[in-house]
């Protein structure tokens, strides 16, 4: 049951096709709501996130915590972001005090990835657990560390880059620059451009995971190789950081089951001996982002 004494909080999940939004009452998503991510540069973009709490404050007067999720780094302070890639013109962005100019009102920024993470370990798949390791895997990979129900950032900000760990020395280089990156040997991206490669035709990240389950032999390696990537990854995490557990979500790991099973395997193979893997599947979907950010402005 809800609480109602429980402070409202405002989340914004900004991507680069759409903005979701929604308050969070205790643990209940209201009004929810979604518009398209304008293409005109990150001034029309702060316009319409400035929007959307307004409209949402309307609503619900006393909603006066803001948190705003946005896909890409952020500066150490986390006022602003460095670059998001799937946004037109958003490069160095002053988003914390662009939305105090448009709003007049505090706003909590923070790393998408991060603010799931923060969802999934307070009400989705790692409810309960003292510790949780976050992993997105869809266009490219993402993370958050929780560490008893806070986001835990290291000493530069930048814990929880699993996308950016060396999975494959002088691999293929990543949009950060990094050859052999995890998110370029086992991304959506990375799956499709070697799924084309090896079926010399053009062949989406879905087709391909298709065709490996149908038991095509060039599909099967190239969705298993990457698989064991992420398992790998995974186990090296285990035996550095130890979580309870690893919640795992985006658009990639939605195949389901021939998914799982194949990460499982490996992450259980590379950790053997030291300690078993626990991964979960993540239960918040497509609001995930939205309810991260909430919590995000209620942690600060």
């Amino acid at each position: 049951m809800t609480n109602l004494t429980e402070p409202l909080s405002i989340g914004i999940d900004v991507g680069g096709t759409k903005i979701a939004s929604g308050v969070l009452r205790g643990d209940e998503l209201h009004d929810a709501h979604m518009i398209p991510t304008p293409d005109t540069g990150w001034e029309s973009v702060l316009d319409a996130i400035a929007g959307e709490v307004r409209r949402l404050q309307e609503r619900h007067p006393d909603a006066r915590l803001i948190g705003v999720g946005i896909p890409g780094p952020l500066n150490a302070d986390r006022t602003r972001v460095k670059f998001a890639p799937n946004i037109y013109g958003f490069t160095d962005v002053p988003m914390v005090d662009g939305l105090r100019d448009r709003l007049g009102q505090r706003v909590v920024l923070e790393n998408d990835a991060k603010a799931a993470a923060l969802a999934e370990a307070h009400l989705g798949a790692a409810r309960g657990a003292e510790s949780s390791i976050y992993v997105t895997v869809s266009t490219g990979i993402g993370s958050g560390i929780v560490l008893n129900g806070r986001i835990w950032r290291g000493r530069h900000g930048i814990a929880g880059e699993i996308g950016h760990i060396t999975a494959l020395p002088g691999g293929p280089v990543s949009g950060a620059g990094l050859d052999g990156a995890l998110e370029a040997v086992a991304s959506g991206t990375a799956v499709a451009r070697d799924a084309s490669f090896a079926l010399n035709r053009d062949v989406s990240t879905a087709e391909a995971f298709q065709l490996a389950q149908q038991g095509h032999p060039a599909a099967r390696r190239v969705v298993g190789q990457a698989l064991r990537y992420i398992g790998i990854a995974l186990a090296d995490l285990q035996k550095t950081i130890d979580p309870e557990v690893f919640v795992i979500g985006g658009g990639v790991a939605s195949v389901g089951d021939y998914f799982f099973h194949g990460v499982q395997a490996a992450a259980d193979e590379y950790a053997q001996g030291f300690a078993p893997v626990t991964i979960r599947r993540a239960q918040l979907a497509g609001n995930a982002g939205v309810i991260g950010a909430a919590l995000a402005a209620r942690h600060g």
